[in-house]
């Protein structure tokens, strides 16, 4: 925690920036693809970091290891059909876009590992980078399937669970924030994510073949 170490940073910084910035994305595009404007009229439809970073969400999670992006605004009453597994697609769309940029990062590493001759200090740094991203884009995806408010992870368990017990989660939202606090700075998070994320990334790396 608090590395502020110039190399760190080096491959940390711009690994978050994309991580979280594609992350958002996803949410946008797919409630945009669901009839829903409210995104692109607000800007966020967009690859451009400086729509969906939050300044201290950015520089906690770069330096503590827990941290945030701006919120994408959805509107549901734009979906047609079935608005509550239309929520949770939209929720889902992140931590997958997470999952996915993982598995390229794995495959770009790979392809570096058995097809580059040599390593000069540029493919050294984006070895080193790739490890990161994957990692980030791991813990990013593991973190926000919590399934406690406002993590999207809790609006998946709100598709997945019969209206009869939707209350169960909307108890949550007033505590929620405070919840998720108290699990990250007593360690909870942690001691739950680490081994899935660890559990993955071995997995990836098994997959691309290193």
């Amino acid at each position: 925690m608090f590395d502020l170490s110039l190399d760190r940073l080096l491959y940390v910084v711009p690994a978050i920036i994309v991580a979280l910035t594609f992350h958002e994305y996803a949410h946008a595009r797919v409630a945009y693809a669901f009839g829903d404007t409210t995104a692109k009229d607000a800007n966020r439809l967009t690859i451009n970091p400086l729509r969906h970073l939050d300044i201290a969400g950015t520089l906690l999670l770069i330096f503590a290891g827990f941290g945030w992006a701006k919120p994408v605004p959805i509107n549901p009453y734009y979906f047609q059909g079935n608005r509550k597994q239309k929520i949770m697609l939209v929720s889902v769309a992140g931590p997958l876009m997470n999952l996915a940029e993982a598995l390229v990062g794995a495959v770009v590493l790979s392809l570096i590992y058995h097809f580059a001759a040599g390593y000069n200090q540029i493919l050294q740094y984006i070895i080193i980078f790739l490890g990161y991203f994957i990692m980030i884009n791991i813990v990013l995806a593991v973190f926000n399937l919590i399934p406690v408010p406002p993590l999207d992870g809790s609006k998946i368990l709100m598709g997945l669970l019969p209206d009869s017990k939707l209350h169960i989660v909307l108890a949550l939202e007033k505590y929620g924030m405070l919840i998720l606090m108290a699990l990250v700075l007593f360690g909870v998070i942690g001691k739950i994510i680490g081994p899935i994320t660890s559990i993955i990334y071995s997995g990836l790396l098994t997959i691309v073949g290193m």
